[in-house]
């Protein structure tokens, strides 16, 4: 199927089964559905390879689902110096607006001067280097800077906080849904010709005279074991990308140094504008966003170092103080404990460097990892989704230069429209989620059953049975939390969905094990905050 011609394309886990066992063998085989992993699997389906990809869990379960929804050159980045990155990052930002514009979006930031805190150059130390923003993003620039005044700040942001208010720098970046767009690159890279399958766990690598030649998965429904064959495997996991290296001829292996960052969710009334706020550098020298997402704002992050992984991190009381002690600084009405809708957290797969102390992460680089080890194990980790595509199309490159692939044709991705996407976006993605982040697909929700009849927050049937049918939804969490966000953006709401979301998903895939109690539990989590 041509992914660029709009089709329908259905992710069926019975067919996409057959086909991964009876492929004697693969040119690559992917271990990991998150951003990294989906975005190697697209790049090499779209010059022709034979692509597998597996993940253990969702695709997007982990760190890609838990963005800050930004999708950016990396500001922060310029004030450490990594203009390399930076350059990179905006270049990579323009290809993921125009590959899929109904996800990706571009959203004006305003950092907001306080005359009261005795920093009034501030404003324009801020302002000349986003000026040099600008001028690297150079034709892929979105905006340009502009210096506003305390009355045009305030009509643009309703809701900072008035008092001391002298003005603000504008800037633009952008911003996405982080689970909708690994979702989409799946549909893509199947509609492409690969094999893409979630609940999928790699029980064991498997070598012939030290040399990889393939993995052992487990298909997690059926219990059924498969050994998939490859010439080249690559290691995508993120943050557990040690974990699969010490499958493998590395029992040591330690390249991820874990940072986690959590987020608040509140109701739009606190920032009901659709610029973002940004805190270039709060008082312990962090970063603190507000940002419009989906009817809602989302306050962060953190950057907290973590010696364990877990899938659902657990976010800790000071991770929640310093976020609400920040936003009341900033907002005209400080949110509570009590006005906190979701709360949730990730891990980044930061790259452990020499020297480099765990209690260091937030300066640790975001630039991403090749390592080729003498199995022929290709790990990729750091780096993060604004350059997903570019570490893609760096990880097939360093594949061919180990001879675990042939030199074939470049990459086709820049340009690439992914599957659904339109020309131009109908609504922002500040606006509350409904029909239009399915883009031109929007019209198959019309055609199921279910197609008038709204669960809550923009939710239909009809998008229920589409996540079974097109998108490989397999239980509540996989439609609750990626296919659709509303666990992330009011856990309480979720909830109160899930009874009737497992009902309909028992109806599309014909059994009753569809994680209604394990939801239950996991919505309690995101709507209890720590104190």
């Amino acid at each position: 199927m041509n992914a660029l011609a709009g089709e329908a394309v259905a992710l069926s886990r019975q067919a996409t089964l057959q086909r991964l066992k009876h492929t004697a063998q693969f040119d690559l085989l992917v271990v990991g559905g998150g951003a990294t992993g989906l975005g190697v699997a697209l790049d090499a389906a779209t010059r022709g390879l034979s692509v597998a990809l597996v993940e253990r869990d969702d695709f997007a379960k982990g760190t890609s689902s838990r963005a800050t929804k930004l999708v950016h050159g990396g500001v922060r980045y310029l004030a450490q110096g990594n203009v390399g990155l930076v350059r990179e990052a905006l270049r990579e930002r323009k290809a993921a607006l125009r590959n899929a514009p109904h996800l990706v979006q571009p959203l004006p930031f305003l950092m907001p001067e306080f005359g009261l805190k005795g920093r009034l150059w501030d404003r324009p130390f801020y302002g000349t280097g986003l000026m040099l923003y600008d001028l690297l993003a150079g034709k892929n620039g979105l905006g340009r800077t502009q210096f506003l005044n305390r009355s045009d700040t305030l009509s643009s942001m309703p809701g900072v906080r008035e008092d001391g208010l002298v003005g603000s720098v504008q800037y633009w970046d952008a911003q996405f849904d982080d689970a909708r767009l690994a979702v989409t690159l799946a549909r893509t890279a199947a509609a492409h010709g690969a094999v893409v399958l979630n609940y999928c766990p790699v029980r064991a690598l498997l070598h012939i005279e030290g040399k990889l030649i393939g993995a052992s998965i487990t298909d997690a429904e059926s219990g059924e074991h498969i050994d998939v064959r490859a010439g080249c495997l690559v290691n995508a996991t993120g943050v557990w990308a040690d974990e699969l290296r010490r499958m493998d001829v590395d029992p040591e292996s330690h390249m991820v140094s874990p940072s986690q960052g959590i987020h608040l969710v509140v109701d739009r009334g606190f920032l009901p504008g659709d610029h973002a706020l940004l805190v270039p550098k709060t008082d312990d020298g962090r970063v603190m966003f507000a940002v419009p997402w989906l009817g809602k704002v989302l306050l962060g992050t953190t950057d907290t170092p973590r010696a364990s992984i877990e899938i659902e991190p657990t976010p800790l009381a000071d991770e929640v103080d310093f976020i609400l002690g920040e936003a009341a600084k900033y907002l005209a009405r400080a949110p509570s404990v009590a006005d906190v809708r979701s709360i949730w957290g990730g891990v980044r797969p930061l790259v452990r460097l020499p020297k480099t102390e765990a209690a260091n992460t937030k300066d640790i680089s975001r630039e991403h990892v090749v390592v080729v080890d003498d199995s022929g194990l290709v790990t990729v980790t750091g780096g993060k989704w604004t350059t997903y595509r570019a570490m893609a199309e760096n990880v097939i490159a360093r594949c061919e230069e180990a001879g675990l692939l042939a030199p074939g044709v470049p990459s086709r991705t820049t340009d690439l429209k992914l599957i659904g996407a339109p020309e131009t976006a109908s609504h922002k993605l500040s606006d509350p989620p409904g029909a239009h982040l399915y883009g031109m697909e929007a019209a198959l929700l019309d055609e199921l059953p279910g197609h008038r009849h709204e669960l809550g927050m923009g939710l239909t049937e009809a998008m229920v049975r589409f996540a079974v049918r097109y998108e490989a939804a397999r239980t509540v969490e996989d439609v609750l939390a990626r296919r659709s966000r509303i666990l992330f953006l009011d856990a309480g709401v979720a909830d109160a969905l899930a009874d009737e979301v497992a009902t309909i998903l028992a109806e599309e895939l014909g059994r009753d094990a569809v994680g209604l109690a394990g939801f239950k539990a996991l919505a309690k989590r995101y709507r209890t905050v720590p104190r």
